[in-house]
């Protein structure tokens, strides 16, 4: 189905905020509040273990939404639950007494984000006009990437300037809440897929989801989701290699936290525009490679601490490319239909690359340095890109071209 008017796209910056938010408030927030009450950092690690758990099996779960209620009620039940679990959560002091508390708190309100991100990701599929798919991606993953920034700066500076801890937590919930706003301007998408019985319903998502597969578009964005292009590993061991940079723990902190995540907010924006303008799947693998011509410059260049600034902040905003076509390839293959069984089925795909590609940066860190570190990261997606067009070009003649999902 393709929806007689396209939604703005900033309504999907305002939907995925939750989802960043609660991330946010988790990684840097708690983390930095348990830390320095004596918790230590093993169990802190576990705690967002904890909280990624429903967010890297989200799929498993995604055809309930698909296939009961309505995608704007999953969206205010979601977002009001993930608001007020949040608030629950700042009200419990942050010490090792209470950390199985805190943890319980914790996996309730990341699962329930996740439902609110299913919703999200069916609302945005329903909403954009075929063109758009780029800037509806950029857009979404700006969503995200901003309520991290919300949920991590801001949670941290509420925590620390103001005497009532729960302050933070109200800001922080309310803004999740306040969400639910954006489903005013969108409409309720159709579910053809739904029948009287919860069984066949549940048939006719996977038979949807099954239909990605037999077409080009869709089995080219599992290809593409399944190797490392733009997977921005190096984004996970920067504060590990700054000292060869001599960058201080404080610049560290900008170039990996709220300055990065502004500037790669911008990427995304603009990512998704170009991402309109040409392949998407093309564009999706040129970004990958200018990561990677990033990755080897620095390697080049100077270890000083300004050098450091540049190159991470410039492959920050090259990242902001890649999550606006990430997000854009994703919504081309699934098309409509059962829309968040499928996007969140590829994007868990989407992070096995990030694990193996951190791992492969690291081993090259500790066999070559950094040198060896940044080589990896470079030379691992390009080697990525040439695999995706052998066998694009080796499959051209065996999938018609239409996305047969996109009912």
């Amino acid at each position: 189905m393709t929806p007689e008017r396209a939604a703005h796209p900033v309504l999907f910056l305002i939907l995925f905020l939750p989802m960043g938010i609660s991330n946010g408030y988790v990684v840097v927030t708690l983390g930095y509040l348990l830390t320095h009450a004596g918790v230590g950092v093993v169990a802190v690690a576990g705690l967002v273990g904890v909280s990624l758990f429903p967010q890297v099996w989200k799929f498993l779960w995604a055809p309930i939404v698909d296939t009961t209620l309505s995608n704007k009620s999953w969206f205010l039940i979601s977002a009001t639950l993930t608001g007020v679990l949040m608030i629950a959560t700042t009200v419990v002091p942050p010490t090792e007494r209470n950390l199985m508390l805190i943890e319980v708190l914790v996996f309730g309100f990341s699962l329930a984000s996740s439902f609110n991100a299913m919703a999200a990701d069916s609302l945005m599929a329903h909403a954009t006009l075929p063109e758009e798919k780029g800037r509806a991606g950029g857009w979404s993953q700006a969503g995200n990437l901003g309520g991290t920034g919300l949920g991590g700066g801001a949670g941290l500076w509420l925590a620390q300037h103001v005497s009532i801890p729960w302050v933070a937590g109200v800001v922080l919930g309310l803004t999740c809440v306040l969400s639910s706003l954006a489903v005013l301007w969108l409409r309720e998408p159709p579910a053809e897929h739904r029948a009287s019985l919860f069984i066949d319903s549940l048939k006719n998502v996977g038979r949807d989801v099954w239909s990605i597969v037999r077409v080009r578009t869709g089995f080219l964005a599992i290809v593409a989701m399944s190797l490392p292009l733009g997977v921005g590993a190096a984004q996970n061991l920067w504060a590990a290699v700054a000292g060869d940079w001599h960058a201080s723990a404080n610049t560290v902190a900008l170039v990996n936290g709220a300055l990065g995540g502004v500037i790669s907010m911008f990427g995304c924006v603009i990512g998704g525009y170009f991402c309109d303008k040409m392949d998407r799947r093309t564009a999706f693998n040129l970004f990958s490679v200018a990561l990677a011509l990033c990755a080897i410059a620095m390697a080049l260049a100077a270890r000083t601490e300004m050098m450091f600034i540049v190159f991470t902040c410039t492959y920050a905003f090259i990242m902001g490319f890649c999550y606006a076509a990430f997000g854009a390839v994703v919504l081309e293959a699934i098309g409509a239909g059962a829309a968040a069984t499928k996007y969140n089925l590829l994007a868990g795909i989407s992070n096995i690359p990030i694990i193996y590609l951190t791992n492969i940066d690291g081993w090259a860190q500790t066999r070559w340095g950094s040198n060896g570190f940044l080589l990896a990261e470079a030379l691992v997606p390009i080697a990525g890109t040439c695999a995706f067009v052998l066998i694009a070009l080796a499959t051209r003649r065996f999938f018609p071209r239409t996305v047969a999902a996109a009912a």
